[in-house]
């Protein structure tokens, strides 16, 4: 009876370990982000990821998106790094600065308007500007907005750390149990 406990600290233990040593591999190389847009004439959600170990080294490091979905809000079309005016050369990341300070990655993607193939509405995302021009007007009236950016935490770690707690968890329930047993 006393080797359960033991085997269940020593399992408790190398679970952490190994959720650890996953934890940084997890930190290695990709990067996940999450963007918001909001401008007053439309609002929409997006995903990207990158590699940093290929930020280029120039005076403005920059590097190649692997991956971006972006869809605006009530639209079910999705747009994607192939959905680039000037892909496969862009979209790409970049370290930018805040005005409050903080260092985060921003974009630089332009795109068309795919739910309507001929409209010459284009948007584009600078760091934190968004930007609503017509491509056949240059006088017209731009609408612009902002975006934010947040890095998405990688899942392997959550699952890791959800799982050692909810073990010791039960063994807190076992040892609770098992002392109402003996009284």
């Amino acid at each position: 009876m006393k080797l359960i406990p033991k085997l269940l600290v020593a399992t408790a233990t190398l679970t952490l370990g190994f959720a650890t040593v996953d934890a940084k591999s997890a930190s290695a190389a990709i990067l996940n982000y999450a963007f918001t847009v909001d401008s007053p004439g439309t609002k929409g959600n997006g995903f990207f990821s990158f590699d940093d170990s290929t930020f280029s080294n120039d005076y403005n490091p920059e590097a190649a998106i692997k991956s971006l979905s972006f869809k605006f809000d009530g639209d079910s079309t999705v747009y994607t790094q192939q959905d680039d005016a000037k892909y496969p050369d862009f979209p790409l990341v970049f370290p930018s600065i805040s005005l409050t300070g903080q260092t985060y990655f921003a974009l630089d993607y332009q795109f068309d308007d795919k739910a309507n193939p001929s409209s010459p509405i284009s948007y584009e995302i600078i760091s934190e500007d968004f930007t609503i021009f017509s491509k056949t007007s240059p006088d017209a009236e731009l609408i612009s907005g902002t975006v934010s950016y947040r890095q998405v935490p990688e899942p392997t770690p959550l699952v890791s750390t959800l799982f050692v707690c909810s073990l010791g968890w039960m063994m807190k329930r076992k040892v609770a149990s098992r002392k109402k047993v003996k009284v």
